[in-house]
């Protein structure tokens, strides 16, 4: 490569640096709509029918469907219909549902694969907003994806980040979502 090249190929290295194709530092993102929820999950165990929300609808060859199975519960899929709360109270005014399933997915530690709609039929949220990812649940917060929504959340999408705020052996659990959609139209 002659001298000349090298000099013309600087050159276009040095506009390349400058211009809106190069991306360099990423940009930071403001959500267009953030807000928090809560939602209750009670697992039927066989004996608390009137206040069960989730069921076992799946176990492996060795479990059954009123007790999550040995070794990480790997195997079993849970679907549930849970209420959601503005705020960490059971027993709150519900502002939706959260309906879905969740897939205990990996043999040498606690993790699910979520795949859930939070239905939000309240004064403050119409309409849905979906869910999906990984949920390593011994992690403290973990991110999973909001894939779309309609009603007033149509086609908007971010990441929700969850966190398991209260947990009574293996019936109750309660998470925190903490929504920020960065796309919304």
């Amino acid at each position: 490569m002659g001298a000349r090249s090298l000099v013309v190929l600087l050159f276009l290295m040095f506009i390349l640096s400058f211009s809106s194709a190069y991306q360099g530092k990423k940009k930071q993102y403001k959500p267009c709509k953030q807000m928090v929820l809560y939602f209750h999950d009670v697992l039927y165990n066989g004996q608390n029918a009137a206040n069960a929300t989730s069921a076992i609808v799946g176990a492996p060859q060795w479990g059954n469907l009123t007790i999550l199975a040995d070794k990480f519960h790997f195997g079993d899929v849970v679907v549930f219909d849970d209420p959601i709360t503005l705020d960490n109270n059971f027993h709150s005014k519900p502002v939706g549902r959260a309906q879905g399933m969740y897939i205990y997915d990996t043999k040498n530690t606690f993790t699910a694969w979520l795949g859930f709609t939070f239905v939000l039929n309240s004064t403050d949220f119409q309409g849905t907003l979906n869910f999906m990812g990984a949920d390593p649940i011994i992690v403290k917060t973990r991110d999973i994806t909001v894939v779309s929504g309609t009603g007033d959340f149509f086609m908007h999408r971010g990441i929700a980040t969850i966190m398991t705020d209260a947990f009574e052996g293996e019936v109750y659990f309660r998470l925190r979502v903490d929504i920020k959609l960065y796309e919304c139209w």
